[in-house]
């Protein structure tokens, strides 16, 4: 059962319980924080990018968990199958870092003397800038994208409990297929990215969270025949009975799917996966190109994280039931484990 949310309303009640559980099209939840009724070190919040081009990437991320601010820059070389990623972590941040309640309002931004990470706000766009001159040993990384929204677009939107945690959820958006302008420079070297074949997302998540989790995540933006293409796939993030966050993005619509198993080879995260929908709609071929792979451990905080790029093949299919043929199309997909 898929339950679709169209009624706007607060998220959260007066006991800091979800008012309504399952996925929508657009924010109907107002996310009214001053419900949330848990400790400050239960609450995660988080505003991540990817942006893809067909030879590299960037990935940034402005998290605050409570226990500490998590400021993380990636940039990602699929010719080479090398990535580079930095992060700061400043503890006991304990939500200091004023992260938007809107996944529309507000700029996020973050600044030290190791750099700045700026996230700003637009009517119809999103600009990502950077420069932290230490990056990978002094090369440094610099510069800035745009990401175009048409205001009309719809996102996958979820909100999710967790079973025997009444006070604890996960709300969510991902905004998929945005297409990307602009020109990041890493060690002197220029690297462009084009609105016409270069595309990114945004995983905006604020929740409350249990303390031991392991969540799958897979997405790819771009286009197919002409069209703009996206998906969204994933499981772990909670109680899913209500709906899942499984979706395909046609042309700025939403086409909804059931679940999704990720069958990921035991032995090795850069052997070729396979994903496989409940509904017979997502039958993909995942190969990978790069294991962005993470590991903290800071005594009661520990992280395992295998964000994997790639290329998708196979077929999706539509609410309609047209296929959607897909080949090497860009993504990622990952398996992250925390103890948070």
């Amino acid at each position: 059962m898929q339950t679709e949310c169209t009624a706007p309303g607060n998220l959260l009640n007066d006991t800091g319980e979800l008012n309504a559980r399952g996925w929508a099209r657009h924010p109907v939840a107002r996310y009214n924080r001053e419900r949330i009724a848990a400790p400050w070190f239960r609450v995660k919040e988080w505003d991540y990018y990817c942006v893809l081009a067909s030879g590299y990437g960037i990935a940034l991320t402005i998290s605050d968990v409570g226990y500490l601010a998590d400021i993380s820059v990636s940039w990602l070389d699929f010719e080479t199958h090398t990535e580079v990623t930095e992060t700061i972590m400043k503890p006991l941040s304990r939500g200091s870092l004023n992260l938007p309640r809107s996944v529309d309002e507000g700029d996020v931004a973050y600044h030290d003397k190791h750099g700045e990470v700026r996230f700003t706000r637009n009517p119809a766009s999103r600009v990502l800038s950077i420069d932290f001159p230490g990056f990978d040993h002094g090369r440094g990384i610099r510069g800035s994208l745009r990401l175009d929204q048409d205001p009309g677009q719809e996102r996958m939107v979820i909100m999710t409990p967790f079973a025997n945690a009444p006070k604890a959820f996960y709300y969510n958006q991902k905004l998929n297929c945005m297409p990307a302008t602009g020109t990041i420079t890493v060690g002197g070297v220029e690297y462009a990215f084009s609105s016409e074949t270069d595309s990114g997302v945004l995983d905006w998540g604020r929740g409350v969270w249990p303390y031991r989790t392991m969540w799958y995540w897979g997405s790819g933006s771009g286009h197919v025949g002409g069209h703009s293409f996206g998906f969204n796939v994933g499981y772990g993030f909670g109680d899913t009975s209500a709906a899942t966050e499984n979706v395909l993005f046609w042309d700025g619509h939403i086409h909804k799917l059931e679940h999704v198993e990720f069958q990921i080879p035991p032995d090795s995260f850069l052997k070729p996966w396979k994903f496989v929908s409940s509904d017979h709609r997502f039958d993909i071929d995942f190969e990978p190109t790069l294991d962005r792979h993470a590991r903290t451990d800071i005594g009661i905080l520990k992280t395992v994280q295998h964000q994997v790029f790639g290329t998708f093949t196979g077929i999706a299919l539509l609410d309609d039931g047209t296929p959607v043929r897909l080949d090497r199309f860009p993504g990622f997909a990952e398996k992250v484990l925390n103890r948070w």
